[in-house]
């Protein structure tokens, strides 16, 4: 492979086993190997298998073969595959390579955690969620340079085992993010707002623009554009995240519809959006201003450890090295 490879910050740092090698699983296999850690991954689609091989990278379709590897390796394995795949592919590491840490990269973390749950494996797994991603989906697309920076969610629920949450802290450190502790309900609903609420905002206006015509997509630029770059993503896949997040996105959705609703009231009556114009300009610089700051001093394992480092990720807090 020609790129630069580095050794992980962590020696002892387990081998990495990626489940679902798409846009994230992809990159994030690449991103491992990158960092120096041993990595292979699975996918149920010859095609992509054999285009991560002819890229040099270790990958098979072989699922069972890949988890006892995992097994006999004691690797992390990462999930990253679709919601609706979540529960069979639980399922086999529950049948095959029951004792590994588990993670996974799902946009949506109490439903998975519950489904590990249901599978006895609660006290191997602690969620993740990469903030990073395009509208495009497969292996081809994937690159290792995906997280650069990117805030990546480590689940920090009540009783996680401190090992493996170390574990999947360093793996996101190692693919070039920086780590935000969260529990996964309180995670859930803020991806709600910022990511699931977005893709369906992006459908909506995608759809009210191509009902102009071709007078009004053949005007259309930036704002339309950028406001509908999202809807391009597979319809899978989107329904997957807002579907899976229902009662989190069910009132980010409310909020929104009564924002839009009194903005229109307003127009009607008064001519004017000032009222929504005015606060969304408050709310953007808001997240144009918000400051972050480095979490340090906060020790996975000692007493109250946990409450800690989710009251850091509230706060703007972020891990940069363990």
């Amino acid at each position: 492979m020609c790129q630069p490879v580095r050794v992980s910050d962590t020696p002892s740092a387990p081998p990495v086993c990626v489940l679902g090698l798409g846009l994230i699983g992809g990159s994030l296999l690449r991103a491992a190997v990158r960092a120096g850690r041993e990595a292979w991954g699975h996918n149920r689609s010859a095609p992509s298998v054999d285009a991560a091989r002819s890229d040099g990278f270790d990958a098979d379709t072989d699922l069972v073969a890949v988890l006892q590897r995992a097994s006999a390796e004691s690797a992390l394995i990462v999930i990253a595959v679709p919601v609706p795949a979540v529960a069979a592919t639980l399922t086999a590491i529950a049948l095959y390579a029951p004792n590994c840490s588990i993670t996974d990269v799902v946009s949506v973390k109490a439903e998975v955690a519950a489904t590990a749950a249901r599978q006895g494996l609660s006290d191997r797994y602690v969620g993740g969620h990469p903030m990073a991603g395009t509208s495009a989906s497969g292996w081809s697309v994937g690159s290792a340079d995906l997280f650069r920076e990117a805030v990546w969610v480590v689940g920090t629920d009540d009783g996680v085992d401190p090992a493996i949450w170390t574990q999947v802290a360093q793996l996101a450190l190692d693919c070039g993010s920086v780590v935000v502790p969260a529990e996964s309900a309180e995670h859930d609903r803020a991806v709600a707002r910022i990511s699931h609420l977005p893709h369906l905002l992006a459908e909506t206006l995608a759809i009210t623009g191509a009902r102009g015509g071709p007078l009004a997509l053949g005007l259309a630029a930036g704002s339309f554009r950028d406001g509908t770059r999202v809807a391009g993503s597979a319809p899978g896949l989107v329904r997957a995240m807002c579907e899976g997040n229902r009662d989190a996105l069910l009132i980010a959705l409310d909020e929104a519809l009564v924002l839009l609703q009194d903005a229109r009231t307003e127009l009607a009556d008064l001519s004017s959006a000032a009222t929504l114009v005015e606060a969304g300009h408050t709310a953007r610089l808001t997240y144009d201003n918000q400051e972050t700051w480095e979490i340090t001093g906060i020790v996975p394992g000692r007493e109250g450890w946990i409450d800690d480092m989710r009251d850091a990720g509230r706060r703007g807090g972020r891990l940069r090295r363990l």
